[in-house]
């Protein structure tokens, strides 16, 4: 069903908080689960990527008590159960690729299965990695069963070039492991670097010892994981979406909470921002950024933070000039094929755009030059956010399945019209 976006008749300047995480809250979830002890999540984001995660560990027989928007209360297992009738796993890569080394140390199979495009992301170099630590996989994709080893390894070499979630997984569930884990790194680079980051830094934080031996080597030592109460960081990607609002309407936007320090690949917007040439003022927490008369095309790396590229690419399509995004080749395989969304959606409008090995090549257009048309989804929440930067100037536009925004966002509507309808 078609979803009208809003058309902005001038600036946009509001003040925003956005929910937690996504990142973090499924990091949390898995590794209170995995602790020696009962812990508390507060900040957790609500949305279907955080619901499917809560429900694939209460399958596992994980105890999850408490509400999304209060705390949350997460009790592991003494022993964690097989789950032969099934995990569902939505379109989340988190939990994708997060439990199925759980699933390692159940106690029987468990088989996961997802929506009908799951299918088609990225997961062999997992489960790959999973045999070789001797568990018996018997596909490369969803779905698929998982069959705990009689005997752990600990050395595992994966090609993560398709997504940095691979070792994310791995990371989490290393400690657990009787001898620890040792990861290496083959193949191409690892996109999204910070996500790696963050996955060791909470770990960490609850006393696991990880080396980073060189840029493509960690080395997880056995113990257990402390239990410890947690608090989620807002969701810094999310919140980009609201300060592009600023950006491609010459207004104000200011978001709350955004923490000084942070292991979100979100956080990186800022800079690109600046390079298109909005202002950014930072007060403590509180972030505002400052849209210019005219944007300016730019050539941006984001392979560390490729899931700002529809964000990105929504700016580059209402600024001056050509834009190249490099270094995205992967996100090919997110819930979509972006690049391939982005190209034919962007087309449909009059935008010009183009595909590169690694990424997209955007001619910014003039608004009134564009057609307000309809946009598809794809059933990928970042191509609504993309949808909703460009109707700001494009009266008319709407969006298919705007359901699809829940995965981390369910109240992004309302959130939307408050902000850009101020």
């Amino acid at each position: 069903m078609s979803h009208a976006l809003p058309w902005s008749r001038g600036p946009v300047t509001s003040e925003v908080r956005v929910p937690g995480s996504k990142s973090e809250t499924n990091r949390a979830f898995v590794i209170a689960a995995l602790s020696d002890g009962t812990s508390t999540v507060r900040g957790a984001l609500e949305s279907r990527d955080s619901d499917l995660m809560v429900a694939a560990l209460q399958a596992m027989n994980v105890t999850v008590d408490g509400d999304p928007a209060d705390a949350v209360r997460i009790t592991p297992p003494r022993h964690f159960r097989g789950v032969p009738d099934g995990i569902d796993c939505g379109l989340a890569g988190t939990v994708m690729r997060f439990v199925p080394p759980i699933a390692m140390l159940a106690d029987g199979p468990t088989t996961f299965f997802g929506d009908p495009h799951a299918s088609n992301r990225p997961m062999a170099g997992l489960l790959d990695a999973m045999r070789q630590l001797g568990a018996d996989v018997d596909s490369d994709r969803l779905p698929f069963t998982v069959v705990p080893a009689t005997e752990m390894g600990h050395v595992v070499s994966v090609d993560s070039s398709a997504t940095s979630q691979y070792i994310s997984g791995l990371l989490l569930v290393g400690a657990r492991l009787p001898h620890g884990l040792r990861i290496q790194q083959v193949g191409e680079s690892v996109p999204s670097r910070p996500h790696i980051a963050m996955t060791v830094h909470m770990l960490r934080e609850h006393g696991v010892h990880v080396d980073e031996v060189d840029d493509n080597t960690w080395v997880v030592h056995p113990s257990p994981i402390s239990a410890r109460d947690m608090t989620v960081e807002p969701d810094l990607t999310n919140a980009s979406v609201f300060l592009a609002a600023a950006a491609v309407t010459g207004g104000s936007v200011t978001v709350h909470d955004w923490p000084e320090e942070n292991q979100q690949a979100g956080g990186l917007f800022l800079g690109i921002a600046r390079r298109f040439g909005a202002r950014v003022e930072r007060d403590g927490n509180t972030v505002t950024l400052h849209g210019p008369e005219t944007m300016q095309g730019i050539d941006v790396d984001l392979h560390a933070s490729s899931e700002l590229t529809p964000v990105v690419a929504s700016l580059a399509a209402l600024a001056s000039g050509t834009t190249r995004i490099r270094g995205v080749g992967h996100i090919r395989g997110h819930e979509t094929d972006r690049l391939a969304a982005l190209v034919t959606e962007f087309g449909k409008l009059g935008i010009t755009a183009s595909e590169t090995d690694d990424g997209l090549v955007v001619e910014g257009a003039r608004p009134e030059d564009l057609v307000a048309t309809e946009f598809e989804t794809y059933a990928d929440h970042r191509m609504v956010h993309a949808a909703a930067i460009l109707a700001l100037r494009v009266p008319g536009l709407s969006v298919t399945d705007f359901a699809c925004v829940a995965k981390t966002m369910p109240h992004f509507d309302a959130d939307w019209r408050a902000a850009v309808e101020a």
